[in-house]
């Protein structure tokens, strides 16, 4: 059964609700994983969503900072939300769908917020960089994360690295720059690898092309100085990682009124 999963960091649901149901009416995606949402769960926009025929929801949210949130046109068997870091900020939902989503196999999508990590490089100096290599230390230890058997599952969201060379505008002035450090590739290369997972991106667009799916609001002209990174992510199980038949990034969003700062991707998988 085909199934569209897009992933985007909205920086505020509420805020950009009307930006999120433009994607939706345009793109129809199955499932819509957001982070930054930036709202606690009893003030997610429900009502709005199911209107859209968006009507499953599972929500990790909080007031003001982080949050993330899945929501669907198809029923979830079961909804789990981790801690990272004995921190409760929510930074991470999963859900289950399976026959009643009309799947012979069970299939889990997780939707992660990693820590952006702050501007200084140097977890001596600087907390916040700390904390996101211990979350991505953690993440690679998680059995959850390990898809093993033949399991069905897609791991998306914002994880705030570009590991690859062509992830970010320039590899040489990146280097030293949060995001695309060489400690910060190696332990996102390390989550990947300890769960086999897949690039689903890169299957569609080669390592040697520049791909991008955020672009600073610092930027003048986005558009034309194409400053951009690769930070969402799109990863699937062993199993299934040969049946992404489709990718797509929403570029235009950048450029839509009162724009996040990331723009949706989105995947057709055969699962």
């Amino acid at each position: 059964m085909p199934v569209t999963i897009s992933t985007w960091n909205i920086n505020s649901v509420r805020l950009r609700i009307d930006l999120v149901a433009k994607f939706l009416k345009a793109v129809q995606p199955d499932v819509l994983c957001l982070q930054e949402t930036k709202c606690p769960d009893d003030a997610f926009p429900l009502k709005r969503l199911a209107r859209l025929g968006y009507t499953h929801v599972a929500t990790n949210g909080q007031k003001g900072y982080h949050g993330v949130a899945i929501v669907s046109r198809l029923p979830f068997e079961a909804v789990d939300r981790r801690s990272f870091c004995d921190k409760q900020d929510c930074r991470h939902v999963a859900v289950t769908l399976s026959e009643e989503a009309g799947l012979k196999d069970a299939a889990v999508i997780h939707n992660f917020y990693v820590p952006a990590g702050g501007d200084e490089p140097d977890p001596a100096v600087n907390p916040k960089f700390a904390h996101k290599l211990a979350f991505l230390d953690e993440m690679r230890e998680a059995e959850t994360l390990h898809p093993v058997n033949g399991a069905r599952a897609i791991l998306v969201g914002d994880l705030n690295v570009a590991p690859l060379e062509h992830d970010v505008w320039s590899h040489k002035q990146m280097l030293r720059v949060v995001s695309h450090t060489p400690v910060e590739c190696e332990k996102l290369g390390a989550v990947q690898a300890a769960g086999g997972w897949v690039d689903a991106m890169r299957a569609h667009v080669p390592a040697s092309e520049k791909l991008y799916t955020w672009w600073s609001y610092r930027a003048t002209d986005w558009a034309a100085s194409d400053r951009g990174r690769r930070l969402d992510h799109v990863w699937v199980s062993p199993a299934i990682g040969d049946r992404v038949s489709a990718m797509t990034v929403t570029r235009a969003a950048r450029g839509w009124p009162q724009p996040s700062d990331h723009v949706p991707v989105t995947v057709r998988v055969e699962i």
